[in-house]
């Protein structure tokens, strides 16, 4: 049967029961840990590639996007409490659904991690070169060594996106070598990000240059912009739901949280709604400040974010220094009102603690690649260990090839289309994981019960799959061939090479022997 090998789940949770962890995280630390590993990346780099989706509808955007991501992290902090093993949604879709569809979902997990990480390094590659270079030691780089070909959605001129490609080169080597910042440098550059975007808030939404007027129309795509489309303040959603990623972090501490049945929810809804208002708050400053209209099609339908029209439109003098056409959006603002220092400085931020945020996706990518080798899924070389660097080595090459090539060739919101693309399957997934073990596992020890499972368990799917069906016709198509691929290679490699199709059942998933960046100096990015 295709759907009949099933990882024994007793098995999987008599070794999870092995490693007792012990609980320290309150509500508060919790909510704090979530807000952390939320705000970032997304916020930096994708508010003009919003704002051309859905104008001052970007404020709806993130409301939405928020309200999916606290259902779906409800379903993720049950399953990651009760299973605390290596391999996330793949692996809880392995003792769950079987060897198939756990595949499907590492196949995803593939094109969130690594295409993530791309649309990163493009994210930090806009806030280098606009900020560091250009405004700091007065370098301007030529447009065909700083943006994506124009036939690819970058701007006219355009060859290659050099910065992109080469931090993407910088963060492999250092992953390569076993270099990963330590949490107390990591809590630093959180503090950084979050600073950064207060000031944003404080100094715009009381601006003299605030005007109300700007927010008319508000939905100037309407709110569905319709099947394929990824306009309308839900396509625009389904794009920044990328700025919330990060929120399964704090499903997995679920172990580690003391009464977790009360302190979970309120710190994965309170972290999620503190990301949201803080999001929407910074959305309404920048368009507030500086307007945030799409640039419109002919037929009146916003040229889509990161196509080769809208590139085109922003190459014009009248649209030049407009918010939809900034790759600093945040940056962008600032100087526009008259704070070029602070402008810089947030530029600064965001060139400094983006890397991490890289180096974080692509260590992602490479332990469920590991993962998947170890399952005989994939060749087990990929997850040769280097003699000397004691890192998976060749994965980590493999990787990073594949997130330099789209960092170098194509724009940020296409990037984060197709990540999220993946991410929508895999979280869809592990609520159903969660639906299916309440009835085939129904006295397994869970330390979380997710609340209203027949009720969040269904808005967490319909919210996943009504998200995935409103991004752009590109992303979606993308994610089917991706998929596509992923089953063939399946067929020919994984099903007749797996270890538990061979017999050869080993229950190791407490991530012993899956090699760890060892703690280091962070590197100065």
């Amino acid at each position: 049967m295709i759907f009949g090998r099933v990882k024994p789940l007793d098995a999987i949770l008599a070794t999870a029961e092995r490693k007792s962890l012990h609980r320290t995280l309150g509500a508060f630390q919790l909510t704090l840990f979530g807000i952390g590993c939320v705000i970032g990346t997304g916020i930096f780099v994708l508010t003009s590639a919003g704002a051309q989706k859905a104008g001052p509808g970007l404020m709806l955007a993130f409301a939405i996007a928020g309200a999916i991501c606290i259902v779906a992290a409800l379903c993720y902090a049950e399953i990651a409490a009760m299973i605390p093993v290596s391999g996330s949604a793949y692996t809880y879709t392995y003792a769950t659904m079987g060897e198939l569809l756990a595949w499907t979902v590492g196949w995803a997990l593939v094109l969130e991690y690594a295409v993530a990480a791309s649309a990163v390094c493009v994210g930090w590659s806009g806030y280098f070169t606009g900020t560091i270079l250009s405004k700091t030691f007065g370098i301007d780089l030529p447009v065909w060594l700083s943006s994506a070909p124009l036939s690819l959605g970058g701007k006219p001129g355009g060859l290659i996106n050099l910065p992109a490609m080469l931090i993407a080169g910088l963060v492999t080597w250092l992953l390569m070598i076993g270099t990963t910042e330590s949490a107390r440098v990591n809590a630093v550059l959180v503090a950084i990000k979050v600073t950064a975007l207060t000031a944003f808030v404080v100094l715009t939404l009381p601006s003299d240059q605030f005007e109300a007027a700007r927010f008319n129309p508000f939905l100037p795509a309407g709110v569905f912009g319709g099947f394929g489309t990824g306009v309308g303040a839900v396509g625009a959603a389904a794009t920044i739901f990328f700025a919330y990623v990060g929120f399964d972090a704090v499903s997995t501490a679920a172990e580690e949280t003391k009464n977790p049945q009360r302190n979970v929810p309120i710190g994965l809804i309170g972290s999620l709604l503190f990301c949201t208002v803080f999001y929407i708050l910074v959305a309404a400053g920048a368009i507030g400040t500086v307007g945030g209209q799409p640039i419109m099609g002919p037929n009146g339908v916003p040229f889509p974010a990161g196509s080769e029209e809208l590139a085109r439109q922003c190459a014009l003098p009248a649209y030049r220094e407009a918010l939809v056409c900034s790759n600093e959006a945040l940056a962008h603002v600032l100087r526009q009102i008259g704070w070029s220092k602070v402008g810089n400085m947030l530029g600064y931020a965001a060139g400094f603690a983006l890397p991490s945020v890289i180096l974080i996706l692509m260590f992602g990518q490479t332990r469920i690649f590991f993962v998947m080798a170890r399952d005989g899924l994939l060749p087990e070389k990929l997850s040769a260990v280097h003699p000397k660097w004691k890192t998976p080595y060749i994965m980590t090459a493999i990787t990073g090839a594949v997130v330099a090539f789209g960092a170098a060739f194509f724009p940020v919101g296409r990037l984060a289309d197709w990540a999220n693309a993946g991410t929508l399957y895999a979280f869809m997934m592990v609520a159903i994981c969660v639906m299916i073990l309440r009835r085939t596992a129904p006295n397994a020890q869970r330390s979380f019960r997710t609340p209203a499972l027949w009720l969040v368990g269904p808005a967490t799917i319909g919210g996943t799959i009504f998200l995935f069906f409103n991004l752009d016709l590109a992303s979606i198509l993308v994610f089917t061939g991706w998929a596509a691929v992923g089953i063939v290679a399946y067929f020919a490699y994984g099903r007749r090479s797996s270890h538990l199709g061979r017999g050869l059942v080993e229950v190791h998933e407490i991530d012993a022997d899956i090699p760890e960046m060892p703690a280091a100096k962070p590197p100065l990015l």
